[in-house]
């Protein structure tokens, strides 16, 4: 199977998560991404996550680089910007993630690049946009998209002694790296069609915006800073609601017609006394009655094992499911059948299950290529590029390549 992006190439310069989950998408998606790293790397090498016991490999750097080629290069030299002019020339996109006043420092600002040539996409992943008072600031997952965006704000309960935080790593930087690899993806098209190349730029801020947006307009026209949420004792509707099984385990119940799916529910429970029960007879009187009806249904619900629910839920049509691990992912029948994850054997040898892409070509998913170690492809990049042997050795003594 042909890959969407093949022919199109890439030039990386940038760290951390999300531009880099950007490039890591369009890898996948068939371009050829070239990571320009700094002599050093990339400092999410061997970052610790905080996250139990630590890793043989960096499950960060390798969930994000797939399938990228890295070359070491000393931008704040001439001859390193050389080298990226070089790798600049035939390229389709020029994608990075440094605060404008780097970017200017080295000459890889949009206008510079632009100048020389004018084909090229000049992506850009910011915190808080290209305009504005905060425009030059940089900003991580945690604090831009999480805090400032107004997704842990929304989480937490009132009353609360600290706002929720993350639950992991990168979770704001991957959402955010897959709005930019769709913007890439569009200004080809537009470029394709029309000619005309494109500058393009999310920010962690705007994807946290576009996550939030429902929230933010009703909280604007309301004119509150935030969305009152029902008790979790008080749901407005008690079939839109969790509830536990008698092994600890958790069911999500969805059913938005609850009126559709009440006496069915009832009846596959064993309960048809609740179906039956006036109290209970339809949406409104529910929510009149909503502390018994809930003490009811937690009551059923609590009685049986989640086994014993997988079972009988699915004898009706309501809409549920588990509240399921990360760790049990991997052995869900969907997530198999579709290869939402993949066993990719890293450069050291190691087997890795990572997560594909979360789109299917042809009913396919696309398979996912390997982390490039530090400056692995330095030599084969600057020999393509026109560079004999003396002339490589000659950049690794001035330290431009590592």
């Amino acid at each position: 199977m042909s890959k969407p992006l093949a022919g199109i190439k890439v030039v990386e310069v940038a760290m951390w998560a999300f531009v880099p989950a950007c490039g890591g998408m369009l890898s996948d998606l068939g371009a050829e991404v070239i990571k320009v790293e700094p002599p050093t790397g990339d400092p999410l090498r061997g970052l610790s996550t905080g996250l139990g016991a630590e890793m043989a490999v960096d499950l960060s750097w390798e969930s994000y680089n797939r399938g990228k080629r890295s070359i070491t290069l000393d931008l704040k030299q001439e001859a390193g910007r050389e080298v990226l002019m070089k790798l600049l020339a035939d390229a389709d996109v020029f994608l990075s993630n440094l605060l404008p006043p780097a970017r200017a420092s080295m000459g890889i600002d949009e206008d510079t690049i632009r100048a020389r040539f004018p084909r090229i996409i000049y992506a850009t992943g910011s915190a808080l946009g290209q305009n504005g008072p905060d425009a030059h600031m940089g900003g991580y997952d945690a604090i831009t998209f999480w805090a400032r965006g107004g997704v842990s704000s929304s989480l937490t309960e009132p009353g609360a002694e600290r706002p929720v935080g993350p639950p992991g790593p990168a979770f704001g930087d991957t959402l955010s790296g897959s709005m930019l690899s769709g913007a890439i993806c569009a200004a080809l098209v537009k470029r394709a069609l029309t000619g005309e190349a494109s500058s393009v730029d999310v920010s962690l801020m705007s994807t946290a915006m576009w996550s939030m947006q429902r929230a933010i307009a009703q909280s604007t026209m309301q004119g509150v800073d935030t969305l009152a949420r029902p008790p979790a004792d008080q749901p407005n509707n008690v079939l839109v609601n969790t509830y536990r099984t008698s092994d600890g385990r958790f069911l999500s119940l969805c059913m938005l017609q609850a009126d559709k799916y009440w006496g069915r529910l009832c009846e596959v429970a064993g309960r048809p006394d609740l179906g039956a029960d006036p109290r209970f007879a339809d949406a409104g009187l529910r929510r009149t009655n909503t502390a018994e009806c809930l003490a009811a249904l937690n009551a059923m619900f609590g009685s049986k094992t989640l086994a014993e629910w997988r079972v009988i839920l699915k004898q009706q049509t309501g809409q549920w499911d588990v509240v399921q691990h990360v760790g049990e992912m991997h052995a869900d029948g969907q997530v198999q059948a579709n290869r939402y994850i993949q066993n990719v054997t890293c450069t050291a040898g190691i087997d890795l299950p990572l997560v594909s892409l979360p789109m299917l070509f042809d009913r396919a998913a696309l398979p996912i290529g390997q982390s490039p170690d530090l400056g692995a492809h330095s030599d084969e990049l600057l020999t393509s590029l026109g560079y004999d042997e003396d002339a490589i050795i000659d950049l690794k003594v001035q330290g431009v390549v590592f």
